[in-house]
């Protein structure tokens, strides 16, 4: 594996020391090894935890597989409460050696129910160092989420003060936005692992994210420093940006043949506008991460000092002194960028290389004055800045630079915030966009500029416009009356599912309180539903009080909003002679149990447990007392059962298990999809004995072992099926190439 653009233009950039370039390219060169890190709540994490290290490292400790010693798994040394691992073992022996094959099948399940997170260590990096806390009342957005793992992390930071079965509602928001619809749809698939009534996602180019807006309130003493009295600052803004992903070259090993230095140069303005749109969004002592999986100077160093150039409220933190145990690097101040595909870096400054070029050239090319280093580049304390290379602890290439907020006295912040959102973003004249204004339709009310969909696969098409009209405009539509009647969407096009509100006093939702056996202090108030006439007819979501106030006071067409709060029940049509009745879903239990009166949860023995698992749908009868008689007695419908702390013959459970049942007229069935079953049995038993594993993965027929009268529903089932190959293959990057 070799690209002669690639080290010409890394060794022009001094990025490594000459005396480390061949152990840099030879770590390139190695496969990347396995990481991953146990995720949910602490309490969860930590039970985890303690068994990979007293069950499996000492089983993988002593293997020898065709005459070679494979190491076991080890910890990552720098992860906050050893929550992370890695090893570094072939396919083959996963395949092949038996004790490997049931490590390997035990991170398959438990990832499959988001007990564990397969992850390239690099990537664990920059929810760690935006350092949210669980009492903090944070608002955070992550602006390039997808495929969702660093969301996740930042989940389980507003989550971890969780017990292992119950989810707190936490009053801050969790914001994650992608600009593609597909990969957005992805983030939802990978929050249900962890339910969180303070989470969102949005279908948003982030370089033009709009202002949000919450209700004013003469209460908030950030109303001094906003634009506008409502707007919704962010406390922690992560952004992960689309980057040419060469820091990747372990595990896309594509990349080695169609690598070249242009990448990096085309995608800098889309980099720097997103980091710019952070800035304006971000509240004074707030933090913004910038990250690539790039080593490109251009993508990285580059995009913060013109960040930092174009805004004065903002510096580089240093974080040199938190996670001691990784190696990185400082950031550098000097760079070559290279004009073209030949790598020519003989041009130390913008205007010797703009000299060269005619008006025709000008407008064609990628380069603007921001891609070399700026005259004040020492002064901007660029090597606070952290560069993760492959050689130094076996990892991938990676980019972090933490920035803070300045705070400011209360009489000067208003006139600081105001200059800072009104900026205007240095764009070359040959970027901008020329726009026929005289043929634009006047704007509606509650209309706002639709966002233009970022092109990652062509960055010479980037987009280069000017977000703070687009704030202005929606900031101007707030002071306009509203007008009676259906109001018309900001952007039709968007085809997503409207978000309406229950009333508390709504007949289904009281019906649906009722039968669920549910608590006065249940957040009633707090349930949606998702339904152009906004009728309680299947699904219900839960909020908590933000989430609420940014859905009610936004177009969700202009934020283009994919999902808000969780899911936590549905309603269930049972068979025949039963009225439908509500059932809590497996992953909203935890959000829900808080609310559910203790005194109707049943209690159950591990024997009981082992019968559920084993059998879809055992009859009542089948089950001894005292659970049988407990169950007969119970009415059809959905109930939930704990099962104790304990040991038993053959088992050990470290903490109280409750899950969702559903009983019909004659038979009981765990309403948790088949991967969770698996994942609990390999947890508790060390071995796979549910109904699925023993016919070999195929799928029974549930109608065929049930009379038709019976009333069993079919337990949820996940929406994906995916190869073990598959899950350990860990969540890509923001490579602008995917």
């Amino acid at each position: 594996m070799k690209n002669e653009r690639f080290s010409s233009y890394y060794k022009a950039q001094h990025i490594i020391p000459e005396e480390e370039w061949d152990q840099f390219m030879e770590a390139l060169r190695r496969p990347l090894p396995t990481t991953f890190r146990i995720a949910g709540s602490r309490e969860i994490a930590h039970a985890l935890n303690d068994a990979i290290k007293k069950t499996y490292v000492p089983l993988l400790s002593d293997v020898v597989f065709e005459g070679d010693v494979v190491p076991p798994p080890s910890r990552i040394p720098w992860y906050p409460e050893d929550l992370a691992w890695q090893f570094n073992v072939s396919k083959k022996v996963l395949r092949k050696q038996q004790a490997f094959k049931k490590f390997h099948s035990f991170l398959v399940h438990e990832t499959e129910v988001g007990n564990i997170s397969r992850q390239e260590a690099v990537s664990m990096l920059p929810p760690l160092f935006l350092d949210v806390q669980p009492h903090h009342k944070v608002r955070i957005v992550d602006m390039c989420a997808a495929p969702g793992s660093k969301t996740a992390q930042l989940l389980e930071a507003l989550h971890a003060q969780d017990t292992a079965t119950a989810t707190s509602i936490p009053p801050g928001l969790l914001i994650a936005n992608d600009s593609d619809s597909k990969r957005a749809h992805l983030l939802i698939h990978q929050s249900a692992r962890l339910p969180s009534p303070a989470f969102m996602v949005t279908n948003l180019d982030a370089s033009i994210f709009p202002v949000l807006r919450l209700p004013v309130t003469t209460a908030d003493p950030r109303r001094g420093v906003k634009k506008s009295p409502n707007q919704l600052l962010f406390d922690r803004i992560l952004c992960d940006v689309p980057c040419s992903g060469d820091g990747t070259l372990r595990k896309n090993i594509g990349i080695w043949k169609r690598w070249q230095p242009m990448d990096g140069n085309g995608l800098h303005s889309l980099q720097t506008r997103i980091l710019q749109r952070a800035m304006r969004m971000l509240e004074p002592d707030g933090r913004i991460v910038y990250s690539t999986c790039s080593l490109n100077p251009v993508e990285n160093e580059a995009v913060i000092a013109a960040a930092l150039n174009s805004n004065h409220d903002f510096q580089l933190v240093d974080v040199s002194a938190q996670l001691p145990e990784l190696v990185r690097r400082p950031g550098i101040s000097s760079w070559a960028p290279t004009v073209n595909r030949t790598i020519n870096t003989t041009f130390k400054t913008w205007d010797a290389y703009n000299e060269t070029l005619t008006e025709e050239q000008r407008a064609d090319s990628k380069m603007s004055e921001t891609h070399w280093p700026p005259i004040n580049a020492d002064s901007l304390q660029l090597h606070h800045c952290m560069r993760i290379y492959p050689h130094l602890q076996d990892t991938g290439g990676f980019f972090v630079a933490v920035l803070d907020r300045k705070s400011r006295s209360s009489h000067a912040s208003a006139a600081v915030k105001r200059d800072a959102e009104e900026a205007e973003i240095t764009v070359p004249e040959a970027k901008k966009v020329k726009l026929d204004l005289d043929s634009l339709p006047e704007p509606q009310p509650g209309a706002s500029f639709p966002p233009t969909p970022m092109s990652e696969d062509d960055s010479s098409r980037l987009l280069a416009l000017d977000t703070v009209q687009a704030d202005v405009q929606a900031v101007t539509e707030t002071k306009k009356t509203t007008f009676k009647g259906k109001p018309k969407l900001s952007d039709p096009s968007f085809k997503e599912m409207p978000y309406t509100f229950l009333e508390p006093n709504d007949p289904t939702l009281i019906s649906c309180i009722d039968q669920l056996n549910l608590m006065a202090s249940f957040p009633s108030s707090n349930v949606l539903v998702r339904n152009p006439e906004g009728d309680a007819v299947r699904s219900f979501y839960l909020t908590n009080d933000l989430v609420k106030a940014v859905v009610l006071n936004n177009d969700y067409t202009r934020m283009r909003l994919m999902t808000s709060g969780t899911k936590v029940i549905t309603k269930q049509e049972a068979g025949r002679g039963l009225e439908a009745q509500f059932r809590v879903l497996g992953e909203g239990l935890p959000v829900v149990l808080p609310y559910i009166d203790p005194s109707v949860i049943l209690d159950a023995e591990f024997a009981t447990l082992k019968t559920l698992l084993i059998t879809y749908y055992p009859l009542c009868a089948s089950f001894s007392d005292p659970f049988r008689s407990v169950i007969e007695n119970r009415s059809p419908g959905s109930h939930i059962v704990r099962f104790s702390a304990g040991q038993s013959d053959d088992s050990t459970l470290s903490h109280d298990l409750l899950l969702p049942l559903w009983k019909s007229n004659v038979s009981v069935t765990l309403m948790i999809d088949k991967k969770a079953k698996s994942a609990l049995s390999l947890r508790l038993f060390g071995e796979d004995i549910t109904t699925a594993a023993r016919d070999g993965g195929k799928k029974v027929s549930q109608t065929s072992q049930l009379p038709q009268d019976s009333g069993d529903v079919v337990p949820d089932e996940g929406a994906d099926n995916e190869v073990e190959e598959a899950i350990l293959e860990d969540e890509g990057e923001n490579e602008a190439e995917q």
